[in-house]
């Protein structure tokens, strides 16, 4: 009997858009590899901002966006985990 080694298959991590993200990237969702956790939301936001550059890069660095890690708000030096739940979203007001 032969066993043959696999890699093993490569996950992604898809990071939830909301609001104006959504609009300027063109989909609900955009797409991680796990490659990049754990890191920091700041480090997320800033890989995020370099795959996609133009409006929605510039959006997603401005200081007021707000990141949602496992439904709760976290701050910049939150570490994000490969199986954390995230979410990003700008500020929004109510009426």
């Amino acid at each position: 009997m032969v066993i043959a080694w696999q890699a093993p298959e490569r996950q992604c991590v898809n990071v939830l858009l909301f609001a104006q993200l959504r609009e300027l990237y063109g989909a609900s969702h955009a797409t991680v590899a796990d490659d990049v956790f754990p890191c920091k939301v700041s480090d997320l936001r800033a890989n995020l901002a370099e795959q996609k550059k133009g409006e929605f890069g510039d959006a997603l660095l401005e200081p007021n966006v707000f990141c949602a890690v496992n439904q709760r708000v976290v701050d910049e030096s939150h570490v994000i985990h490969v199986d954390d739940e995230v979410g990003l979203f700008p500020p929004m007001t109510g009426g």
